[in-house]
């Protein structure tokens, strides 16, 4: 939606300018005209590379979204008119992306679109869980419910997303240093015994010939080392754009020795609690499904979640792919059995999402008593290994002079 920088004065004769947001020239005087604002100029803000907003990941974090959704549900509560409740919220938001996303969907609001409509035009800001249920609570009547599960929702995928950040920071952390500490090593520790080994003569130990080859090959190789480096990561990315390569990455994830676990109990805890959000607010299964595969961000859980549509299509029930596939332990299928079983499908996955939401925590709090040791001792044993490349020639001097 263009935007306009404006100028004019207030009533009583204040001089006042801003920018506003409108779909043309005429809504933008009238908006105006009705804060009561004596128009001197307006003008359109075009957007250029400077002014245009970028956005790197996800523009507007779960945290957030949780306390905008929970404000939003207050706010109707109380009275307030879904209109002034976006206006109001606007302002207040500590996201940018959500203050200016919101300030369009106000005006597109006082136009008469519904809530559920301007919001899906703004797909990288609003989720389509969120769509989905707030459209559901505009049919049914219960705005405010929905607005609820979903603040719920977005709080427990923010909890169970940090646990896991928080279990790889580590190891990433230590691991970067160690890669630090061994190339101020080999590049300025190491050749200053370079030339003292050369004037000692002999054979040097093979430990030490290996340590000063490669301090050697890092001195003067340091373009083609940095090159090889940036290369590698540059065929990663390409082979992660690539969907085989996607899908395979998403399978060691949940394979990946220690952290596999954890990864695949993470994606289990937010699968079953947004199925449950949406089964609660009445979305239809199918649609749910297919939202699930998105939010889930898996493409080996994406295959089953696409296996249990079709499941559903030929009239089976959900449970039976899921229960086919390795990815989900007997607890989750058994208890979905049941839910289908029983009729409270919804309940039944917000029982399996607590569980391994709690399941998530305990895992990273042992996980991270285990890697903490691990860690130091990889980094102690290749900081020693380059350590005794030198002393041990070093020491075999100092006999030879005793």
């Amino acid at each position: 939606m263009p935007q306009y920088v404006y100028q004019g004065r207030e009533s009583g004769g204040k001089a006042r300018r801003g920018q506003l947001q409108a779909p043309d020239r005429a809504t933008a005087l009238a908006e105006l005209k009705r804060q009561q604002l004596i128009v001197t100029g307006l003008r359109e803000k075009r957007e250029t590379v400077w002014n245009k907003d970028f956005y790197i990941g996800r523009p507007v974090k779960n945290e957030q979204f949780a306390v905008f959704c929970r404000q939003f549900a207050t706010m109707i509560k109380a009275g307030i008119s879904i209109v002034e409740a976006t206006a109001i919220l606007a302002e207040q938001s500590e996201s940018k992306a959500l203050q200016k996303t919101l300030s369009e969907i106000a005006s597109e609001l006082r136009k008469g679109s519904a809530f559920s409509v301007a919001v899906s035009a703004y797909p990288r800001i609003f989720p389509s869980i969120f769509v989905h249920m707030v459209h559901a609570g505009e049919e049914s009547g219960g705005m405010e419910e929905s607005l609820e599960r979903l603040a719920i929702y977005f709080e427990k995928a923010h909890v169970t997303r940090e646990k896991v950040k928080s279990a790889m920071t580590y190891p990433l952390i230590v691991a970067i240093m160690a890669v630090l500490v061994i190339v101020f090593l080999l590049k300025f520790m190491i050749p200053r015994f370079q030339s003292m080994f050369a004037e000692l003569g002999g054979d040097l130990p093979a430990i030490t010939q290996f340590t000063l080859t490669l301090s050697q090959s890092v001195e003067q190789h340091g373009g083609v080392w940095l090159m090889g480096a940036l290369a590698f990561i540059a065929a990663i990315y390409l082979l992660l754009r690539w969907e085989r390569g996607a899908y395979a990455w998403d399978y060691i994830k949940l394979k990946a020795p220690v952290f596999g676990i954890l990864n695949r109990k993470s994606a289990i805890a937010q699968m079953t609690r947004t199925l449950s959000s949406l089964f609660a607010s009445a979305v239809p299964v199918l649609q749910a499904l297919a939202i699930v595969e998105k939010a889930v961000g898996n493409r080996v859980i994406g295959v089953t979640l696409r296996e249990c549509q079709s499941s559903l299509r030929q009239g089976r029930p959900l449970s039976e792919p899921l229960r086919q596939s390795w990815v989900f332990p007997p607890l989750v299928t058994q208890m979905i059995r049941v839910g289908e079983e029983t009729g409270s499908l919804d309940a039944m996955l917000g029982k399996v999402a607590d569980f391994y939401e709690r399941d998530v925590e305990n895992t990273v709090d042992k996980l991270k008593q285990l890697i903490e040791p691990v860690m130091i001792l990889i980094l102690a044993g290749v900081v020693g290994f380059i350590m005794a490349s030198i002393m041990i020639p070093m020491l075999s001097l100092y006999r030879n002079i005793s």
